[in-house]
């Protein structure tokens, strides 16, 4: 009736896209960075270093994988980082409790 490989798991489950990867990536670190070292005076150095790690990391993912970012998925891409700083800005402008 159903044919026998169709429960089996590949070896190498490699599904998801390293575009969609690199965006999850982006978002959760930068919800982090911005929770522990945005303050309600000013923002921690710690924070702008680890923005200089990740833009590495991002830089390094692109590299190792080109033919992955079409014009399409660079749009995402660059939607997503777009996203990123409007919600960075919208988030140090709302009140904190200091």
């Amino acid at each position: 009736m159903l044919p026998e490989g169709i429960y089996k798991r590949r070896k190498n489950h490699n599904n998801t896209p390293p575009t969609v990867l690199l965006i999850l990536t982006n978002c959760i670190v930068l919800a982090i960075l911005i929770q522990l070292f945005t303050g309600c005076t000013a923002i921690n150095n710690f924070f702008w270093g680890a923005l200089a790690i990740l833009a590495l990391y991002n830089v390094y993912t692109i590299r190792r994988n080109p033919d992955e970012y079409t014009w399409l998925n660079g749009l995402i891409y660059a939607l997503s980082i777009a996203f990123m700083v409007f919600l960075f800005f919208y988030f140090r402008g709302q009140p904190h409790n200091c």
